[in-house]
């Protein structure tokens, strides 16, 4: 299994525009993509339910409106109702068809130790090498995507020109991340741009491990915040819904929603893809 495009280099190189196309709010070009080309499989790291079909749709209607006409699937862990939804049928039929393996874009903003031993098993039944990104993080649209987050729910303010902050009800957030030591590294790495967007502090925690985010928000009241939140770096299926509410609850912290189909996810999904065919997305600054 290969890493066919990264994250950690995701703001490609300008390419030059008409006069008239210039300016901060233009939409990107809309890049041709060959008839033969690889599809675009969103892998989503858990099982097929309701909830996360409807994030999955949503993601997948907005990456059609960024680039219409594009090949996008989606493909789960684990379906207990329809296995065509799976990452494994969805690739089996790929190649039963005599088609490229497709691009795979994980749905998640850090690594994710489940997922890619799932992958890894995955690509022993394949001929071809499956070419796989990286996660859509770390990077500055996901703090933006985070802040608007937490934004909705109350606990930061901003204003309509740069989304910078203007005075928070939280003076202080815990990141909560799932997926490994990995993940919880470069959660942190989001967890600065998202402090220099609020001007509060901002520690990482895992989610998954009892007792962090808790120990986190302890070590932040420590340190002089009276009102921390907890802010989850998630889109939404990587985690069991309760998991949030129970971290916030043990924590004493309110909580914002998941980032979902946030439209900038879906720019950073079709850059990866698109970096994977050889081709060059300029997404939004955040």
């Amino acid at each position: 299994m290969s890493t066919a495009a990264s994250s950690s280099t995701p703001l490609p190189v300008r390419t030059p525009g008409t006069r008239a196309a210039r300016g901060r709010h233009r939409r990107p070009e809309r890049h041709e993509i060959a008839a033969d080309a690889p599809a675009l499989l969103v892998a989503v790291p858990a099982e097929a339910t309701p909830a996360a079909q409807q994030i999955a749709d949503e993601l997948l209607s907005l990456i059609r409106g960024e680039q219409p006409g594009i090949n996008a699937r989606v493909g789960y862990l684990t379906s207990t109702g329809d296995e065509s939804a799976t990452l494994a049928t969805q690739l089996a039929e790929s190649v039963a068809a005599g088609l490229p393996a497709p691009v795979v874009v994980p749905l998640l903003s850090g690594p994710h130790e489940g997922l890619q031993a799932a992958l890894a098993e995955l690509q022993l039944g394949l001929e071809t090498e499956l070419k796989v990104t990286d996660a859509l993080g770390p990077h500055p649209l996901l703090a933006e995507a985070l802040h608007v987050r937490l934004s909705e729910a109350g606990l930061a303010r901003a204003d309509r020109a740069r989304l910078f902050a203007i005075n928070t009800s939280a003076d202080g957030i815990v990141l909560g991340s799932v997926g490994g030591a990995e993940a919880l590294r470069l959660a942190e790495v989001t967890g600065v741009l998202l402090a220099a967007r609020l001007a509060v502090p901002v520690v990482a925690a895992a989610l998954d491990e009892p007792g962090a985010v808790a120990a986190a928000a302890a070590h932040l009241r420590e340190t002089g915040c009276a009102q921390p939140a907890l802010a989850p770096y998630l889109f939404g299926p990587e985690a069991d819904p309760e998991l949030v509410k129970t971290e916030a609850s043990e924590a004493e912290c309110q909580a914002s929603e998941p980032l979902g189909a946030y439209p900038t996810v879906a720019r950073l999904v079709l850059g990866l893809y698109l970096g994977a065919l050889g081709l060059e997305q300029e997404p939004e600054q955040g």
